[in-house]
């Protein structure tokens, strides 16, 4: 099994197929593990690594992955990781698939490394629509299976994660500016409202928005749509 370690921080991942790198950040909160793709309308997984290199991950602290804990955390600790993961495996440009809290690294790893980041396919992000608590309540969950973590700095941790705006790491603003070829699978419910997604269809300058593509009659058509996606800006 394939970990990355930094320090005292060790990242689980798993390569499938050749190709063009695509590194996915999957759906799960701050359960984010390469698994949770099982659950997903479709695996890209077992799809895209019939044309790509697919690098997928545990995130810190979930799955296989692990990491300390500090009041300094926040999105930029993960974003970090990504850019550690890929420079340990010599990447120096690939594409980004992130579902759910995925959405929000995504952006995040273009804000640090835009030229890094060749074209993204963001699924259902989350995004903030009135939903400040929700998220609250689901790092809370997470936090109670950890031990020995004074609550102090999970609180802080909570904050820096969950106390931002619009993608709660990016602002609008940075989206307006964003240039990354992107196509935006639109979520729903109640930690991927359906206004994010069409926010960022608005206010990036290089974004495609589908609004249905998850039911079992569309999924084909979402998968030949990110397919020709990801080739046309390979």
């Amino acid at each position: 099994m394939p970990f990355f370690e930094k320090d005292d921080t060790k990242i689980y991942y798993e390569i499938h197929g050749e190709g063009f790198p695509i590194l996915l950040f999957a759906p799960g909160g701050m359960r984010s593990a390469l698994s949770f793709w099982q659950s997903s309308p479709w695996n890209p997984i077992d799809i895209l690594s019939k044309d790509f290199t697919v690098i997928a991950m545990d995130q810190r602290n979930a799955g296989q992955s692990s990491a300390p804990i500090s009041q300094a955390d926040g999105w930029p600790t993960y974003t970090q990781d990504h850019i550690d993961l890929l420079d340990s495996l010599h990447i120096d440009k690939c594409h980004v698939m992130g579902g759910c809290i995925g959405g929000p690294y995504c952006f995040g790893l273009i804000q640090a490394q835009p030229e890094r980041v060749a074209a993204a396919i963001i699924q259902q992000t989350i995004g903030l629509d009135n939903n400040r608590e929700a998220f609250y309540g689901m790092f809370d969950s997470w936090a109670a299976e950890l031990s020995g973590i004074p609550q102090a700095t999970l609180n802080q941790f909570r904050s820096n994660m969950y106390d931002g705006e619009f993608l709660l790491n990016v602002d609008e603003g940075f989206v307006a500016k964003c240039s990354t070829p992107l196509l935006v699978l639109m979520g729903d419910g109640l930690y991927h409202p359906q206004s994010t997604s069409r926010r960022i269809g608005e206010l990036a300058m290089n974004a495609q928005l589908i609004e249905e593509w998850k039911s079992p009659d569309k999924i084909a058509d979402t998968v030949s749509q990110c397919l020709a996606f990801l080739k046309a800006n390979t």
